[in-house]
């Protein structure tokens, strides 16, 4: 078992030390978990509010409104529900040494693209090899 790495909040991983050095396994676990905590929270504001919201409103326009405002809702929830599952799976790979490296590749994940979007699984070069080949066969 690892020792625990604590840090500082004014931490940043740089290209200088080590790639994924624990402090910098720390340091996107917890941003990580932080973030996954903060869709937790809202996800149940969410649920309360579509549970407090039912309510009968007689008037056909701002019944209309209500449920287009409760669909929108609904499919942020659901966005958000995907994030968790990628957040999920991020740190899975965290435990399991493989995060930071593209699963395409092999190749580090660079530290700027990592801190931007902690979920990332590929270099930014075989994500836009990805997305263009993705959008050809789309075009098809």
């Amino acid at each position: 078992m690892k020792p625990e790495v604590f840090l500082s909040d004014d931490y940043r991983p740089a290209e200088d030390e080590p790639f994924m050095n624990d402090r910098q396994l720390e340091y996107f676990k917890r941003k990580l978990l932080v973030w996954k905590a903060d869709l937790m929270s809202d996800s149940k504001d969410t649920i309360e509010g579509l549970q407090d919201g039912t309510r009968n409103i007689p008037d056909i326009a701002d019944r209309a409104s209500e449920e287009t405002d409760r669909a929108l809702e609904l499919r942020t929830r659901d966005r958000q529900r995907k994030l968790v599952a990628k957040i999920d799976s991020a740190l899975r790979r965290i435990d399991e040494g493989e995060y930071g490296y593209c699963e395409k590749t092999g190749d580090p994940i660079s530290l700027r693209r990592l801190d931007a979007r902690p979920i990332a699984t590929m270099t930014l070069e075989a994500q836009e090899k990805h997305e263009r080949k993705e959008k050809v066969h789309r075009d098809e």
